[in-house]
């Protein structure tokens, strides 16, 4: 199963595209912009608590049969946080200073 390449930081909205170096994502592939995992989330997924990763860049020549970002292509579907500032900066605060490894 791959990646879903979700096409947006799901906090500020800016547009990830499958080759986006700035995209990080959780282990649940909540995806987010470098700079607001930095300055805003404090590398806190506001859904689940863990940290992030650099998302993978899917290749997009084929290499191997059915195997490209054109074979496989990224979701279109955009997504959003689903608490508010104020709660995401709370539960942020709360557990930046826990290490993901001991969340």
């Amino acid at each position: 199963m791959a990646l879903e390449l979700r096409p947006n930081c799901e906090c500020c909205d800016k547009d990830l595209p499958p080759q986006a170096t700035e995209a990080r994502i959780c282990t649940f592939e909540c995806t987010f912009c470098a700079d607001c995992v930095e300055t805003v989330l404090l590398n806190v997924c506001p859904n689940c608590g863990g940290g992030f990763a650099p998302r993978p860049i899917r290749p997009a020549t084929e290499w191997r049969p059915g195997l490209s970002v054109a074979k496989r292509p990224a979701s279109t579907i955009r997504r959003k946080m689903s608490y508010s500032a104020e709660e995401v900066a709370a539960f942020s605060r709360r557990l930046k200073d826990i290490p993901p490894e001991d969340r």
